[in-house]
C-alpha cells in the first residue's frame, strides 16, 4: 500500500515537473505575432508583445514575424506588347497583415512566399505583355525632347554632352513613351495588391529591380545605339563644315574688301604722284628747256643704249647730243 502512495506521488511529482518545464506561460517578443491553436482550430490571436499564458499539451503557439519581410523573385523572360523578349527582375515588400487568414490560408512563411512569387509573377508578366518595350525601360521622354533651332554653337563654344541628343534629326530618334517603367510598376503593385488580402498578407511595394534584354534583342539595341552615334557624329560634322564655309566666305569678302581698299588707295597715291611728277617737269621745262631737253635725253641714253646690239645709223635726231658738238 505505501509502495503505491510512494508511486503514485512519483508520477505526480513527474507530471507537475512537465508541466513547469512545458511551462503554461509563453513570451512573445516585440516584432512578433501569433496564433493559439488548441486540437487543431485556431482559439486566438496574439498581437501584443509580452507575457501569455495557454493550456499545456492542449494549445499550440503558431508564432508569425510582425517586421516588414522582402521577397526577391527570379528573373524571368517575358515577351513585351511587340514580342520582343526582356528578362526582369522584380523585388517586392510585405508584411502579415491578418495572421488569423494567414494561418487558414498559408500556415508557413515558406508557403508565403510561393503564393507571392505566383501572384507577383503573373501580373508582371500581363503588364509586361500589355506594353512596348520603350514603356518598360524608360521612365521620362527627356531622350526625344529638343529644341526646335538645333544651331546654336559656334566656334570655340564648349558642347554640353547633354545636349547631344538635339542634333538627331526628328526622324531618327526615340518614341515618347505614356506611361514609363515605374507607372507600370505601380500598376503592378495595384494589380497584385487585390490578390493577396485573402491571405492575410499586405503588400506594400513592388519595385523592378532589373529589365535586360535578351542576347537577341541586345545586338539589336546595339546596333540602334551605334547608328544614333554615327548621326550625332554626322550631325557634328555637318554643323561643323557649315561653319566652316561660313567663316571661309567670311574671311574672302574681307580679303576682297582689304585688297579693293588697298587697290583704291594705291591708285589714289599714284594718281598723286603722277601729278606731281608733270607739275615738276612743266616747272623745270619753263625755267630752262634746253637744259631740261638735254637732261632728259642723257637719261633716256643710260636706258636705251645699253640694249642696243648695233646702231646702223646715227643720223637721227635722237643722237643730236651725241655728235653734235652744240648739242643741236
Amino acid at each position: 500500500m505505501m509502495k503505491r502512495v510512494i508511486m503514485t506521488l512519483v508520477i505526480i511529482v513527474v507530471v507537475l515537473i512537465g508541466i513547469i518545464l512545458l511551462g503554461p506561460f509563453y513570451v512573445i517578443d516585440e516584432g512578433e505575432q501569433a496564433v493559439v491553436v488548441r486540437m487543431g482550430k485556431l482559439v486566438g490571436v496574439i498581437t501584443s508583445a509580452g507575457l501569455h499564458v495557454r493550456i499545456p499539451f492542449i494549445d499550440d503557439v503558431v508564432r508569425y514575424p510582425r517586421r516588414i519581410m522582402a521577397w526577391d523573385g527570379e528573373q524571368k523572360s517575358m515577351p513585351t506588347r511587340e514580342k520582343q523578349y526582356i528578362w526582369v527582375d522584380v523585388t517586392a515588400r510585405w508584411k502579415i497583415a491578418d495572421p488569423k487568414k494567414f494561418y487558414e490560408s498559408i500556415s508557413t512563411i515558406n508557403a508565403a512566399y510561393s503564393k507571392l512569387g505566383e501572384v507577383i509573377d503573373s501580373e508582371v508578366r500581363t503588364v509586361v505583355a500589355e506594353n512596348y518595350l520603350r514603356e518598360t525601360v524608360r521612365n521620362s521622354n527627356l531622350i526625344v525632347e529638343r529644341p526646335d533651332t538645333p544651331d546654336s554653337l559656334g566656334i570655340g563654344d564648349t558642347i554640353d554632352v547633354e545636349e547631344i541628343p538635339i542634333l538627331i534629326q526628328p526622324g531618327a530618334s526615340h518614341e515618347p513613351i505614356q506611361r514609363g517603367r515605374r507607372q507600370l510598376a505601380e500598376e503592378i503593385l495595384a494589380r497584385s495588391r487585390k490578390m493577396v488580402p485573402e491571405y492575410g498578407i499586405e503588400l506594400i511595394d513592388v519595385v523592378t529591380r532589373q529589365i535586360r534584354y535578351s542576347d537577341e534583342l541586345t545586338q539589336s539595341v546595339y546596333a540602334r545605339m551605334i547608328k544614333e552615334r554615327n548621326q550625332i557624329a554626322q550631325a557634328f560634322r555637318s554643323d561643323g563644315e557649315g561653319k566652316k564655309a561660313e567663316w571661309l566666305g567670311k574671311m574672302d569678302n574681307e580679303r576682297r574688301s582689304i585688297l579693293s581698299a588697298a587697290y583704291e588707295r594705291a591708285e589714289t597715291i599714284r594718281g598723286a604722284a603722277d601729278a606731281e611728277v608733270t607739275r615738276i617737269y612743266a616747272e623745270s621745262y619753263s625755267q630752262d628747256r634746253t637744259f631740261f631737253d638735254f637732261w632728259r635725253a642723257v637719261e633716256s641714253y643710260r636706258t636705251t643704249i645699253p640694249g642696243f646690239a648695233k646702231t646702223l645709223s646715227t643720223d637721227l635726231d635722237y643722237f643730236k647730243y651725241l655728235y653734235s658738238p652744240q648739242g643741236r
